[in-house]
């Protein structure tokens, strides 16, 4: 590694009371003790050490009392300079539990409390790592090339652990998923199929089952007060030069939920535990990048400190906060190199951000027919107006929905109509997409009659005797079909045209509830129209002459048919036309 030094937590029984030595002449540099005697943390140099197992005697009185292997392994070849994902992929979220029941032997462990029950909305279905990889031929025919999953570590919670972002070890997948070389057999067989795997890493919390919550190596593990005190979540506070220091306090070092203790960043021995663990998941599932659960919610500093020792060891390694927030300068704050941030001499190190302002917009726009001076089309033109606030637009996850929102169908009424607008929109705007499992069959989930269960339910499919199986062409309904059908031809069609990757935007001030914006490089443009209206529209083309130029035609990449862009082209209700011009 670029940093050779490493620190290694020994937990034992009083172990503060040995002194530590290594074998094949490696330097311990530090040893460092807290007021719990059960715990030591030994920084050795692994600076020209090759591949070795190592071993670690505790002396005491001068007689070694014990002894510890310790393995160093050998890194893979161009480890440091690993490919991440970016505005070329498109992201498909899974939430495991959910999706696909591959091994039913692993549904419950005896060494963890909760237990399989499908019968329970908010219990563990059964959803695993191996049901992942079986259909991961059928998430790269919808045209995703990168998995999202959300935690896979264990989470020893009595209730509700299918989520698991409450995890009680983060060494190791929660054995009702499978392994962690099931685990690292994912990565492979993805890699194999030229897709990414991105791990959902959390880094402001632990569940309260988490094995250092019975015995915390210090008292500044994590963040306490006097008596519980949990986070408002009003993350304005943290760049607000008007906040009070209380207001910041609570918003950073208040518990999430009281399920879930608060992890303390500014305790160096935490945020090296952290970066550590995150770098031994990197190499050894191989993993192409992370998704970092409630970003700013931890102490500010630190996290910039954290994504920069990442990033220092691989440079091309992407990393996405979620900053919910719904405010362009807000968001635009938090990405590496923001001259928002620099305003408070901030460098978040973060090289993407989460465009929660156009989430909000995509299911309240595409559900106004009727336009006004700030209603319908005219959010998407006001959201995008505000990129000159961005550090890098290509590089800000988009995307209409995801494990913890409203379920987009749902807030359509499942108008496969409007589902068709907002994936087209995805499709062409600037940024990295992602979308959330089975919405493109049409899946949806009311979160406020049924609660977060409802917006997680099972893929149909998944199960052994599910009525039908939505992971095959046959076992699709009329009404699925509808929705994957469209959903494969347009993001295939993505995956090939540089013009929506990384190309330029020029867009047009809507008229009559249409909006019409170009994507385009030197040698590649594509048109992007839309129609709000439930009624047919014609869109003269004349207004657009310095962006269509000389080109004479624009080919539809869904139905093929040419459209004429001499005068005018006519719009069916509610319809967007990706035309590439020729």
């Amino acid at each position: 590694m670029k940093n050779s030094e490493l620190q290694i937590m020994f937990y034992g029984k009083n172990i503060a009371q040995y002194e530590a030595s290594v074998s094949n002449n490696v330097v311990i540099k530090n040893v460092e003790k807290t007021e719990n005697p059960n715990y030591l943390f030994v920084t050795i140099d692994t600076k020209d050490i090759k591949a070795s197992e190592l071993v670690f005697s505790f002396k005491n009185n001068n007689k070694i009392a014990f002894k510890q292997k310790y393995a160093l392994k050998e890194r893979r070849a161009n480890s440091a300079d690993r490919k991440s994902y970016d505005a070329s992929d498109l992201m498909y979220l899974i939430m495991p539990d959910r999706f696909a029941n591959g091994n039913p032997k692993n549904d419950s462990d005896a060494s963890l409390t909760e237990k399989g029950n499908r019968q329970d909305p908010s219990g563990r279905h059964g959803g695993d790592i191996e049901g992942i990889i079986k259909n991961l031929d059928y998430i790269s025919s919808l045209g995703a090339t990168t998995i999202w999953s959300t935690p896979l570590c264990e989470d020893n919670d009595k209730q509700h652990s299918y989520h698991t972002y409450g995890q009680s070890d983060v060494y190791k997948i929660d054995p009702r998923y499978g392994t962690n070389d099931d685990y690292a057999r994912l990565s492979s067989e993805m890699h194999k199929k030229n897709m990414k795997l991105v791990m959902d890493y959390v880094t402001n919390h632990w569940g309260i089952t988490h094995w250092m919550m019975k015995d915390i190596p210090t008292k500044t593990w994590f963040n306490q007060f006097e008596t519980f005190t949990q986070t408002h979540h009003r993350r304005e506070v943290i760049t607000d030069i008007h906040a009070s220091k209380i207001d910041q306090e609570v918003c950073v070092d208040g518990w999430f939920v009281p399920s879930m203790p608060d992890l303390n960043l500014r305790n160096p021995l935490v945020a090296k535990y952290l970066t550590q663990n995150a770098i031994w998941w990197i190499e050894f599932a191989n993993l192409d990048g992370f998704r970092v659960d409630t970003y700013n919610y931890s102490d500010k500093t630190a996290m910039a400190n954290w994504a920069k020792s990442i990033t220092n060891e691989y440079p091309n390694f992407n990393i996405v906060g979620e900053i919910w927030m719904h405010n362009q300068a807000n968001l635009a704050f938090w990405q590496k190199d923001s001259k928002v941030g620099a305003i408070e001499n901030y460098n978040s190190n973060l090289p993407s951000v989460m465009d929660f302002t156009l989430q909000s917009q995509i299911t309240s726009a595409f559900n106004e027919n009727e336009p006004s001076w700030d209603n319908g089309l005219i959010k998407f033109y006001n959201n995008f107006a505000m990129d000159f606030l961005y550090p890098n637009t290509n590089n800000i996850l988009v995307f209409s929905e995801n494990h913890d929102t409203d379920r987009m169908n749902d807030k359509f009424k499942y108008d496969l109509p409007k589902y068709k607008l907002a994936m087209t929109l995805l499709a062409t705007v600037r940024g990295i997409p992602q979308i959330y499992y089975g919405s493109e069959i049409g899946m949806g989930g009311d979160k406020g009659k049924g609660g977060d269960a409802d917006i997680r339910q099972d893929f149909p499919g998944g199960w052994a005797g599910d009525k039908n199986n939505a992971f095959t062409k046959e076992g699709r309904t009329k009404e699925q079909a509808a929705f994957f059908d469209f959903s494969s031809k347009l993001f295939n069609w993505r995956k090939s045209n540089e013009a929506v990757h990384f190309g330029k935007m020029t867009h047009y001030i809507p008229e009559n509830n249409t909006y019409v914006y170009f994507r385009y490089t030197d040698t590649k443009t594509v048109m992007v129209v839309f129609n709000n209206n439930a009624k047919e529209q014609v869109v003269k083309t004349n207004r657009f002459k310095e962006s269509i130029k000389n080109f004479k035609s624009g080919k539809d990449v869904i139905t093929g048919k040419t459209f004429d862009l001499a005068t005018e082209i006519t719009l069916e209700p509610k319809s967007a036309l990706v035309l590439e011009l020729e």
